[in-house]
């Protein structure tokens, strides 16, 4: 063996009992109990009187939490913690021998043996177990070859327990280790997705709304040569407002590849571009206002694009439902969670008709996606006008 098998400890996989089958965990369980009656059978066995009996009951609970503890630190590689505990164990079952209970000496120093070789760097783990087999050898009453077959298949039974927890902790970094790969190549997998339907998206969609621009551009163009008439500023009105639709969804659409790709600009950013998109000629009135508070931090991609399409719903409901509001919007970052608020002041048309308006991916669609993520959305009346809230994971 290399001087680091000696000095290393077993895996935390093998200390824990991560993995155990449910029957294996019922024999664990069963052994303890079997023990630890043992123990109390043997107090009430060999001690001389009624007060003996409550020492020797006293001294079991006391092993028994020194036992817990010894698990525990070893479970942590607490060296010298688990070597204090393993040791004021042994000097308990001395004591047990001296004051009249030789089977719970016994049986405390078997336990000692056993487990130190299972739980111990094996530097530590062999000196204690010769030190509790040698206490065994000296005061068992058996002959000295049974003494020496028991002992030497106590040390045994400890290896070979040592050898079937590494086995299994070795197992359960491979099955770790596996699923971590698997996640990834799933992670992998659906990012090259992503990154094909946005390359589909932006072949198509964007390139055809570019082309719209030119087109529309080049129309607002011809007609602007036209002569002056009630026609021709009309047909000007919808070209430019349809030139307007199309740069809109341009914008949309390369946010949307933005997400796919998992490039998206911070929320924050987002908002102040949409705010100040929204002032005249867009239907609402000057002075809109966004206010940011909390610890700025990047978002995930589901709780990032339902902020944004959350925000987009309710600028158009406003500019819809309440033409010339004021509109103020406040995002806040908390601690697990990120919260949008979209107030306006009100307009020529009554707030409460939003409420009832709308179809598609409206605000009915917007309550959906934040109850996918387990966030709330609540949109209503306010003294005003109307106001829209949303709270999701983050």
């Amino acid at each position: 063996m290399t001087l680091e098998t000696w000095l290393s400890w077993p895996s935390r996989e093998a200390l824990s009992r991560v993995g155990l089958t449910r029957a294996r965990r019922n024999l664990a369980r069963s052994i303890r109990a079997v023990v630890f009656g043992t123990l109390l059978w043997s107090t009430f066995h060999d001690g001389p009187g009624h007060w003996a009996w409550v020492a020797g009951a006293g001294l079991v609970v006391v092993c028994v939490l020194l036992a817990r503890a010894f698990f525990r630190f070893t479970l942590d590689h607490r060296l010298w913690p688990s070597l204090t505990a393993l040791l004021l164990v042994m000097g308990a079952a001395a004591g047990a021998r001296a004051g009249g209970w030789p089977v719970l000496a016994l049986v405390l120093w078997c336990g000692c043996a056993v487990t130190a070789l299972e739980r111990l760097p094996l530097a530590a783990a062999v000196p204690c177990t010769v030190a509790a087999l040698g206490a065994y050898t000296v005061v068992n009453n058996d002959n000295w070859v049974t003494t020496m077959v028991t002992a030497a298949g106590l040390g045994l039974a400890g290896y070979v327990l040592r050898l079937d927890a590494e086995a299994r902790g070795t197992a359960q970094r491979l099955l770790a280790q596996e699923r971590a790969a698997r996640a990834a190549e799933a992670q992998s997998a659906a990012l090259g997705e992503r990154a094909r339907i946005a390359r589909e998206i932006h072949d198509v969609l964007a390139h055809s709304l570019s082309a719209q621009l030119v087109h529309l551009e080049a129309a607002r163009l011809l007609i602007e040569r036209e002569p002056p008439g009630e026609f021709r500023e009309k047909i000007l009105e919808r070209v430019v407002a349809a030139r307007g639709m199309a740069r809109e969804g341009l914008a949309e659409t390369r946010q949307a590849l933005s997400a796919l790709r998992g490039e998206m600009t911070p929320v924050e950013d987002f908002l102040h571009t949409l705010i100040e998109g929204s002032g005249a000629g867009t239907g609402l009135a000057p002075g809109a206002r966004i206010q940011v508070d909390g610890e700025r931090r990047a978002l995930p991609a589901e709780a990032s694009q339902t902020v944004r399409r959350v925000a987009q719903e309710a600028l158009t409901n406003v500019r819809k439902h309440a033409p010339g509001a004021v509109v103020a919007v406040r995002l806040e970052y908390l601690a697990d969670e990120v919260a949008l608020e979209v107030r306006d002041s009100g307009g020529r048309k009554r707030a409460g008709e939003l409420a009832v308006s709308g179809s598609g991916y409206g605000l009915l669609g917007m309550r959906e996606r934040a109850e996918l993520l387990g966030g709330t959305l609540e949109a209503g009346p306010d003294e005003e006008g109307f106001v829209v809230r949303l709270r999701v994971p983050a």
